[in-house]
């Protein structure tokens, strides 16, 4: 039997099933609400131990999503409710559990994928907690399994021995997960959306996570097609790594330039440099997690990455807070996120938070070849409001006697108002096209709901007119175009994007070596 998902992050995997839904043992009540307290407290404390031990060895995405789980474990707000309910006579787990429930409920209701995914944390914290209220730990999986159910806690990934292989097969679950983050960064298989079909199955399953679905008590036809497709998927991977140190260039020989996307400054000590053309985005909300950043580390991160790419571009937006990306203390909250208060209209609102980072991308901009690009554009008013905020901040640093340099300043292309009308920001100096964004508003669909996912791809012809028309205006008024969404590492839109007219792609490090090898089959 094979049921469809959602492609999360791409590869194969055959195995045993291994059940993630395992309940944790039960909790043993205390004799009053005074001693429930100090049970419960004394499990967040260790719940944050065992994630601060887990951050010794996480690398800077994983370090990341575990200080996001420590904030909130730290946060008084998360645990209030559940302290008020044990002095009403709850015990700790109930009270635990009831107080996390409601805030999960709250975010998978939303219409936003990106707070359903973020349930999946909450899930995490949630369990976690209650695990060390039990005293019981997690039985690990057996090396090459792959890990089925609802979802997967990303600390339960983070724990993993993925050395042997195995994958993930989720009934819910997203592509916008930090666990599918960190698969597609680690090369694991991971499909989600599978649904309620895949409810109470055991025994071996073959993970198809290229074309998205899982094959569960495989007959041995389907074990050779799908042994066949796996060699093949390797085959490709392995023949792509030849075009890993060369300069990508299509069948014809046109140039087409390859940079990385990086959402944090520990992400390029895994990169040789000389494999990509630079940084196509540096994503900077990884600095705007447990507290807003002040000037110094801002600064400090920016430099580290500069001085990593030498003489190549480093592209880094401003803060992409509000939508998908709330940041406490920042952003607010709306009933429409993804077409509210967001990107550069949150920075514009809250100048005294954009002059900080103003000041700080100025003072790094000596330290290499920088270019900063604004998000969520869509009025040539916002963009000369975020300039003139950048010549402000310029002339206090050089009445300070402080070394600093003007950047290019770009502008995101995900709003289609700019796509439609790209003569409007004509002065510009660089467009980079958020082919995320772009797709979704466009066809009004969201590309990690399995239900519109058809719907949602970058290669419909509205689409790629709109890529095709601002890659002409930027041809022929001299202003570079390039792509920094999910599309510009995907073989399959590969050809498409290049018959747009687009040569300058920007993809995650782990799609370097595909993205090239799709390049160099392509004749345009």
């Amino acid at each position: 039997m094979r049921i469809e998902g959602v492609p999360a992050s791409a590869g194969y995997a055959e195995g045993s099933l291994f059940d993630l839904d395992q309940p944790p043992a039960g909790y043993e009540a205390k004799a009053g609400a005074a001693e429930e307290r100090a049970a419960l407290e004394g499990a967040i404390g260790k719940a944050v131990g065992r994630l601060a031990a887990l951050i010794e060895t996480a690398d800077g995405d994983a370090a990341g999503i575990l200080e996001f789980h420590i904030a909130m474990l730290e946060d008084d707000a998360l645990g209030g409710p559940a302290f008020a309910s044990i002095a009403s006579g709850q015990p700790a787990d109930a009270a635990w559990r009831a107080a996390l429930d409601g805030e999960i409920a709250g975010y998978e209701a939303s219409d936003q994928d990106y707070f359903r995914a973020r349930a999946a944390d909450l899930r995490d914290i949630r369990d976690q907690v209650l695990r060390a209220l039990s005293e019981d730990s997690e039985a690990a999986a057996p090396l090459g399994a792959i890990l089925y159910g609802e979802d997967i806690a990303p600390t339960r990934f983070l724990e993993t021995d993925w050395s042997k292989g195995g994958g993930i097969a989720l009934r819910r679950g997203s592509a916008a997960s930090h666990v599918a983050m960190l698969a597609r960064s680690r090369g694991v298989p991971m499909v989600v959306g599978l649904g309620a079909a895949a409810e109470s199955l055991t025994g071996v399953a073959l993970l198809d996570a290229e074309r998205g679905g899982i094959v569960f008590s495989p007959s041995p036809a389907e074990i050779e097609a799908f042994r066949q497709a796996a060699a093949s998927f390797a085959d490709r991977q392995g023949a792509a790594r030849t075009f890993l140190t060369e300069p990508a260039a299509t069948k014809t020989g046109t140039a087409v330039r390859v940079q990385v996307n990086i959402a944090y400054p520990a992400d390029v000590e895994g990169i040789d440099i000389a494999t990509c053309d630079g940084v196509g985005l540096m994503r900077t909300e990884f600095l705007f997690g447990k507290a807003l950043p002040d000037e110094e580390t801002q600064y400090h991160a920016y430099r580290k990455v500069l001085e990593w790419a030498g003489d190549k571009p480093v592209t880094i937006r401003t803060v992409d807070a509000g939508g998908d990306k709330p940041v406490p203390g920042f952003t607010v909250e709306e009933t429409n996120p993804f077409l509210g208060l967001r990107g550069i209209r949150l920075s514009l609102a809250r100048r005294d938070i954009f002059r900080v980072q103003i000041r700080a991308l100025l003072r790094a901009a000596i330290h290499g070849n920088l270019k900063v690009m604004f998000p969520m554009i869509a009025t040539p008013d916002e963009y000369a409001q975020a300039t003139a905020l950048f010549a402000g901040e310029q002339a206090a640093l050089a009445a300070d006697g402080v070394a600093h340099r003007l950047p290019p300043l770009g502008i995101m292309v995900e709003v289609p108002s700019v796509a439609l009308a790209p003569e409007a920001f004509a002065d510009v100096a660089f467009f980079s096209i958020g082919s995320n964004d772009l797709t979704q508003y466009v066809m009004a669909a969201a590309r990690d709901n399995a239900a519109v996912a058809h719907l949602n791809s970058v290669r419909h012809p509205a689409v790629l007119r709109l890529i095709a028309a601002v890659a002409d205006f930027g041809r022929e008024k001299a202003i570079p175009v390039s792509l920094c969404g999910d599309a510009g590492g995907d073989p399959a839109a590969i050809p498409a994007l290049l018959e747009a007219g687009l040569r300058d792609l920007s993809v995650a490090p782990t799609q370097l070596a595909m993205a090239k090898a799709a390049i160099a089959d392509v004749a345009v």
